[in-house]
């Protein structure tokens, strides 16, 4: 049986008004669709936490850049539907170009300083259409939570900034990165590797869970030491420039991004590189494991 669709915004707030009515809580969980386990572990969150569950899926295409992925963005619409049927108590938003962005829209939201580098580098004007959709979204759903997954950290960041500053009244929860069996992370953009592409995308969660080592059974806190062993990992030396290329590994501020010189206590590592025309993402984050709590690596994955 499929999940009841929604796809006006004025349906989307008569719908929740109802909830409230009921004295409902509802729960977020934004994508762009192409669904995988990493989105379906939101919607169970969700599910636990609130009485109604609103999946949105919008292929948004004022966060894609000139030359990045939009028109060949992965569309799987029926398989979507059919994975989010399971579920209970669950609504989908699934609104056209035209209805986010109707004709004379002229308007953005700028974001600042925790979008400028990395992702923000790379992708110039990026967050600034991820955090206009996000803010659409959430005043079009006045959903109560909002769900997110830690693959996507600098974004994260950049939605509880803009939450508040602009005092949004809704709850940003993070999920965590699932992974697959051998420690990739989750994207609907691993569809575009090629078998040997995807057996060499498995040295990015690898370089991350040797960092995690590095500071934890070795103590070791540079930035620069760490940098250096994830590089070495993903771009071995007898590495050919079609391999794999690195856009940015970084060590930095969980809550501002600022680059850390050394890790004293809190941390967030990430990476992007590429593989052909595939860019993939991955961080992990340091702080319980410095006091050894974390989990391993194969307890992640």
């Amino acid at each position: 049986m499929k999940p009841h669709i929604i796809s006006t915004i004025s349906e989307l707030r008569s719908f929740v008004s109802r909830q409230r009515q009921s004295g409902i809580r509802v729960g977020l969980v934004p994508t762009m669709g192409a669904l995988h386990a990493g989105h379906l572990s939101l919607v169970q969150m969700s599910g636990e936490q609130c009485g109604t569950t609103i999946v949105s899926i919008f292929v948004n295409p004022v966060q894609f850049g000139h030359g990045e992925d939009f028109a060949r963005y992965p569309r799987t619409l029926e398989n979507d539907l059919r994975l989010l049927a399971s579920f209970p108590s669950l609504a989908v938003f699934l609104p056209d170009v035209g209805e986010m962005y109707p004709d004379g829209f002229d308007l953005s939201v700028r974001v600042g300083s925790v979008a400028i580098p990395f992702e923000g580098e790379v992708r110039p004007n990026h967050f600034d259409g991820v955090a206009t959709v996000v803010l659409k979204l959430f005043l079009a759903s006045q959903a109560d939570v909002a769900f997110f997954g830690q693959k996507d950290y600098q974004q994260l960041c950049v939605i509880r900034k803009m939450v508040a500053d602009l005092n949004v009244p809704i709850e940003i929860v993070m999920g965590p990165t699932i992974r697959e069996r051998d420690g990739l992370a989750m994207s609907s953009r691993n569809v575009y590797l090629s078998e040997e592409q995807r057996r060499k995308a498995v040295m990015i969660p690898q370089s991350l869970f040797e960092a995690e080592q590095m500071i934890s059974t070795k103590n070791i806190r540079s930035a620069t030491q760490i940098k250096q062993r994830i590089q070495e990992i993903i771009r071995p030396a007898n590495s050919t420039a079609d391999d794999i290329s690195i856009d940015y590994i970084a060590v930095a501020d969980p809550i501002s991004l600022h680059e850390l010189a050394d890790i004293e206590s809190l941390a967030v590592i990430l990476l992007a590189a590429r593989l052909g025309q595939t860019r993939l993402i991955d961080n992990i984050l340091i702080g319980d494991i410095l006091a050894g709590d974390a989990a391993t690596p194969a307890e992640r994955m």
